[in-house]
């Protein structure tokens, strides 16, 4: 399953996140994978204050469209992230929090996926753990997949706010 960042079903709000010309370019490639068999998955966001099931709605209406095989009421299918604040208090998870809380760190996405990434004036794409921080260095896993097999820290508050004590999940 490859899982493919549309921010939101139109274009100026995607392209308000990722520049003018990106919605359109990430619906080709969508529109590329689904014509060569691929199983997809979207990610949207839901910073612009909509209610989900309005969110899931536009992108029901926009994937029907170009025919992908995504079912946008089907959470897995189409993931919609919530806006996370770096600034809010958060507990830190400590290894005994693991057994209390009955969540195996293995079950996390970082334990077993990777995200690709070119970033903006980059002669080379990167991979990092977790699609809520392509932006933290400290989760950059390196150029390679060789470099991308290390074990990943879940030492920043998303790790607790949204995926351990919050019961998110980005697994596709």
């Amino acid at each position: 399953m490859l899982r493919v960042s549309l921010d939101h079903y139109s274009s100026a709000r995607h392209d308000e996140e990722r520049g003018a010309g990106g919605f359109e370019k990430t619906c080709c490639g969508l529109d590329w994978l689904a014509a060569n068999g691929f199983a997809v998955a979207i990610a949207g966001r839901t910073c612009w204050g909509e209610n989900e099931a309005d969110s899931r709605a536009g992108f029901a209406a926009l994937i029907a469209s170009h025919g992908w095989p995504v079912d946008a009421a089907n959470t897995t299918s189409l993931v919609l992230f919530p806006e996370m604040d770096e600034g809010a208090d958060v507990p830190e998870i400590t290894p005994a929090c693991w057994g209390i809380l009955n969540v195996d760190p293995d079950d996390m996405m970082c334990a077993t996926s990777r995200m690709v990434v070119r970033r903006k004036g980059s002669d080379r794409a990167e991979l990092v753990s977790c699609t809520l921080l392509p932006y933290d260095p400290q989760f950059s896993m390196g150029t390679t997949l060789r470099e991308a097999m290390a074990p990943v820290k879940l030492n920043h508050p998303h790790c607790a706010r949204f995926c351990v004590l919050g019961g998110g999940s980005c697994s596709a």
